[in-house]
């Protein structure tokens, strides 16, 4: 009897390679891992220095008619809460919301303050009702961006020489601190976020309209925290302006 054998596989794509494992495979995959747990962690911080903040200047406005918040999730899911901040910021009175604890009459309520932001001609994208009942982050996050930018930050008007220049809010707000902070040694503002570190951008801000509160001379790029603090406790205490970020 002849006994036939399989054929001798040459194809290395068919080949295991597990007893060739290569320790610099481990490395890298740990590495990847690792790179992905960072970049989630700096989102998750960037969100939570986000809400704070956002919180804080909800509650400035708020305060007003002697109401405040404790969390920005939460607290602005039944439309309540939502409908006396806008009616602080425009000076408007909004519809009743809705009594009842029922998701309907929540829906009902947030739907009444959105649809008033749209008549003052806000663009809301992708932002629905539900949205902010269901407390979603993100989305909520956008909302009241939105709302700071239409009620606080749209109301800055730059002059040019040939006075034509249009600008988005947020421009215009970059163009004005990069205008008042001109001049300034190591003060350079490009962007909203790295540009301030160091807190001298802020300290250049105050100095430029109270000179006499500030003495920027004596501040150094080194001392950051120094910097934040000083800027942030000067402009609550001398300018009466809501302490809505800290140091960190």
């Amino acid at each position: 009897m002849e006994v036939q054998q399989s054929p001798q596989n040459n194809n290395p794509r068919w080949e295991t390679t597990d007893h060739h494992h290569r320790p610099w495979d481990e490395a890298t995959a740990t590495a990847k891992l690792f790179e992905c747990s960072r970049i989630k962690a700096l989102a998750d911080e960037r969100e939570a220095v986000q809400k704070k903040t956002f919180t804080k200047w909800v509650n400035s406005h708020l305060a007003l008619v002697s109401c405040r918040i404790s969390d920005l999730y939460t607290d602005l899911r039944d439309g309540c809460m939502l409908t006396k901040l806008l009616e602080v910021l425009s000076g408007e009175l909004l519809p009743k919301p809705t009594r009842g604890r029922m998701r309907i009459h929540s829906l009902e309520n947030v739907d009444k303050a959105l649809q008033f932001l749209k008549e003052q001609r806000v663009h809301l994208e992708n932002v629905g009702s539900h949205d902010i009942v269901d407390g979603n982050h993100r989305l909520t996050l956008g909302l009241i961006w939105t709302i700071i930018l239409r009620f606080q930050i749209q109301v800055i008007k730059i002059e040019t020489e040939d006075n034509r220049e249009t600008r988005s809010a947020k421009d215009a707000l970059l163009l004005w601190c990069q205008m008042k902070t001109a001049g300034y040694p190591e003060v350079n503002i490009q962007n909203f976020t790295t540009s301030w570190r160091d807190g001298l951008a802020f300290n250049a801000l105050i100095h430029r309209h109270r000179p006499d509160i500030i003495d920027f001379k004596r501040l150094t790029k080194l001392n950051a925290a120094y910097n934040l603090q000083q800027a942030f406790n000067t402009a609550e205490q001398q300018l009466g302006l809501a302490k809505l970020l800290d140091p960190e």
